[in-house]
């Protein structure tokens, strides 16, 4: 089992704290079938020169950073390679902040686990282009540019969804607070209005030759029409469940289905 990130530094009154949704992707994207299916798709060196370079990763919405930092410290063990390329994107700039600190945090630790390996350690030495970005979504991101894109979104079913917090002389630092940490979870009807706009996104944003998107749903946002829906966009386009929280009633039993260019 590889070590979660470090998150104890995070303020969680105004930053989504890792919960059940962050630990179910991380669990599945460190499962032997994933780590099989990732290291096959982005193994360096490789024969086709489409998949030498080093991997894009982007996390949307990253809250805490626990999971781009997971994928950033452990992408030798889940890739196959370490020379991953992280970005992150959150509109609460205090996740944004955090974010950074939790990644930078885990690569350090992880470095200090290869102390007797040094070709390791040198790929884990801080040197990890990375990047967090205070923004809506993918609308920073250059098209075809992200191999890996993950989306823990807010999929709570809500009357709507808050606009953006904003720290204006006619709010309290109370409501503020409450107004960031609402954006991270109230998904509008259905749950599914932010992932319905990160869903159109995500034809733009990934790469053509070896793109990939998970994203974990719930069970109210209806998660066998998603996928429907998704192939439906064509057969360059295909989709897989690959994560499931495992309960077997109320609305919180979540999944996590995998979109990817064929």
């Amino acid at each position: 089992m590889l070590p979660t990130p470090s998150t104890f530094h995070v303020n969680t009154d105004r930053v989504y704290e890792p919960a059940e949704d962050s630990f179910l992707l991380l669990d599945t994207l460190s499962s032997p079938s994933e780590v099989g299916f990732l290291k096959k798709r982005f193994l360096r060196g490789a024969t086709d020169s489409q998949v030498s370079h080093s991997p894009v990763i982007l996390e949307v919405g990253t809250g805490s950073g626990v999971v781009l930092a997971f994928l950033t410290a452990n992408a030798y063990k889940i890739f196959g390679r370490a020379d991953v390329l992280s970005l992150g994107t959150d509109i609460n700039p205090f996740a944004c902040q955090a974010t950074e600190q939790t990644v930078l945090q885990a690569c350090r630790d992880e470095s200090r686990d290869f102390k007797d390996k040094k070709d390791i350690k040198e790929r884990y030495s801080n040197q990890h282009p990375l990047a967090i970005l205070n923004a809506d979504l993918t609308t920073p991101i250059r098209s075809g540019m992200v191999d890996v894109l993950i989306f823990n979104p807010p999929y709570v079913p809500t009357s709507e969804v808050p606009l953006p917090a904003t720290a204006d002389t006619g709010s309290s630092a109370f409501q503020y607070d409450s107004r960031l940490l609402a954006l991270s979870y109230a998904g509008g009807v259905h749950g599914m209005e932010v992932t319905n706009k990160l869903l159109e996104q995500i034809p733009r944003v990934l790469s053509p030759e070896r793109g990939l998107a998970y994203i974990l749903l719930c069970e109210q946002n209806k998660p066998k029409e998603v996928m429907q829906r998704i192939r439906q966009w064509g057969p360059a386009w295909a989709v897989t469940l690959v994560g499931d929280s495992g309960k077997t009633g109320g609305w919180e039993k979540l999944r996590i289905i995998r979109i990817s260019v064929v």
